[in-house]
């Protein structure tokens, strides 16, 4: 490989944010929504989940051109969920990458309605992606749906509001995680093998390996959350504790969250193994997550 995992994700992040600086410009959209939606947007952020699409068609020899819609798609459901997360009426965060959240900067009735035109845009971006079969399109809404809805990354958000103030088990946090966190960032990964062709038991070893993946990045959530430098992360230090959310550190204590952290990062790259891709662009991703400052 001709680049670091440093220059690779940086080169990512800039094709992102130019595809999803141009993706509204030509939608007839009222003013204030529009402006609103660009501001989150277009707000910084790491691109993770499509980076690791693409990182995922890499590795699996697919075409790039044909997931770019698929990536923009992820990361505008993921910024719907960042500016509904952060709203009183659940987190009441008045920092989101740095800038004021988005209800601050619009008020709560315009960033409720950012995050429901962010969601419904996303799955219009994949039903109109023309390079996909009517097959593909169906099996990545499907997925697509899953991940982000009840049984999936909202089931998490829900588990995770009933979860403040108690004590609760490792296998309970992992499910949590799994569902909050962790289904959005294996779609990424899952949808960018199935663009490449990759099926059956293979396609499951892929999940396994988002799985652990998706559970390394809350783990290390967690421990910035209570060690990270805000500048860094962009987002207040100590929320988490401050309202009194489950968490790794909370657990298991930073010097247990660390060492869970180590054990999925093991488990993660003895599945590469078995899929014939370890020291490709998901492992270098893989310790990119697990070892990132913001």
């Amino acid at each position: 490989m001709d680049v670091s995992i440093e220059q690779y994700v940086q080169k990512k992040q800039v094709l992102i944010n130019q595809e999803l600086h141009q993706i509204l410009k030509n939608k007839e959209i009222p003013e204030r929504l529009k402006t609103s939606m660009e501001y989150s947007l277009q707000a910084g952020g790491k691109r993770l989940r499509p980076i690791l699409l693409l990182g995922a068609i890499d590795d699996f020899g697919g075409e790039l051109e044909k997931g770019i819609p698929i990536a923009l798609a992820i990361e505008m459901l993921h910024t719907y969920s960042l500016i509904h997360d952060d709203l009183p009426a659940m987190d009441d965060d008045d920092l989101r990458r740095g800038v004021p959240t988005n209800h601050r900067q619009f008020g709560e009735a315009t960033a409720i309605l950012t995050g429901d035109a962010l969601l419904t845009y996303s799955f219009e971006l994949i039903s109109t992606n023309q390079q996909l079969s009517d097959h593909e399109k169906i099996y990545l809404i499907r997925e697509f749906s899953k991940a982000a809805g009840p049984e999936g990354m909202v089931a998490g958000q829900m588990l995770d509001i009933m979860a403040e103030g108690i004590e609760i088990s490792l296998d309970d946090l992992e499910n949590i995680h799994q569902l909050k966190t962790g289904q959005l960032l294996c779609f990424s990964i899952i949808a960018g093998a199935y663009l490449s062709g990759v099926r059956g038991t293979v396609l499951q070893n892929v999940k396994n390996f988002a799985t652990c993946l998706g559970l390394i990045f809350q783990v290390q959530d967690d421990i910035l959350d209570v060690i990270g430098d805000q500048k860094l992360t962009g987002k207040a230090i100590g929320s988490d504790e401050a309202r009194d959310k489950s968490t790794y550190p909370k657990l298991l204590g930073i010097d247990g969250a660390i060492r869970q952290k180590s054990l999925y990062v093991t488990k993660a790259v003895n599945i590469l193994d078995e899929l014939s891709i370890k020291g490709k662009r998901l492992e270098q991703l893989l310790y990119y997550v697990s070892e990132r400052e913001a």
